[in-house]
This record gives structure tokens, sequence and C-alpha cells, in this order.
């Protein structure tokens, strides 16, 4: 089964048609099954209601939500170790650790740069997003 995390700005370039948004899209959808903190849909809606977008069918409906029954400190710890990120995607790479055994094992999808970096220094796949 082929899974990935996916982070906001993957979304947010898909819904606000960004120009590699199509390319996005499309490899998305070759995965099983796509995953994210329930974080995701809090920043999605605001970003929507920063530029002004309304209702609608959205990308978060799909997802499969990752909710951990426990405080991710050594996640956390994990990811800190590995370089500076921002709260928000701190707390992404955190969960995608608790969803992942191995990070090998899942594609953690993002825009971000600088989330991308600390995400392939903790051993996720590095997929070529743009």
């Amino acid at each position: 089964m082929k899974v990935a995390y996916v982070d906001t700005s993957c979304l947010v370039a898909v819904a606000f048609g960004e120009p590699r948004a199509k390319r996005l899209a499309d490899r998305l959808d070759g995965y099983d099954l796509l995953a994210s903190s329930n974080l995701l849909e809090a920043e999605f809606a605001s970003a929507l209601k920063r530029e002004g977008v309304r209702g609608g069918r959205t990308p978060v409906d799909g997802m499969s939500w990752v909710l951990p029954d426990r405080r991710l400190s050594a996640e956390i710890d994990r990811v800190l170790a590995a370089g500076y990120v921002r709260g928000a995607d701190l707390w992404h790479l955190a969960t995608a650790l608790y969803l992942a055994e191995s990070p090998a094992d899942l594609d953690f999808v993002t825009l971000d740069a600088a989330q991308q970096e600390i995400a392939s220094a903790l051993g996720f796949p590095a997929p070529d997003w743009t």
C-alpha cells in the first residue's frame, strides 16, 4: 500500500490552482492512502478564508486523520534534533513519525522547502514535487 502524509502546503497549492497544482494533484491521486494531522483542516480553512474562497467539497474530505492517543514528546524531540521548523510544521512532522513505524515507509508530501529538509533528515523519502 502506497501511503503519504500530506502537509497543508500541498492542498493549498491545488485549491488555489498554483502552477504545479495539476501535476501535484495527479501525483497525489497515485497514493492508496493520504493521511494528515487534523491540524490540516484548520490550516486549510484558514487559507481559504484569507483568500476569500467559499464552500464546496475540499481536498480534506477524503483525508485519513492521524489522531495520536498520547503526547508526541519523543517525536517532537526527534524532529527538533534534526533542525528547526515552525510549530505547525513541527506538529505535522511529529505526527508523521507517530504514524510511520519507519520513516522510509511513508512519503512526507510538502511544498515547504525547510520542512522537506527536516523530513529528509528524519529519513522520510523526498519525492520531487516541483
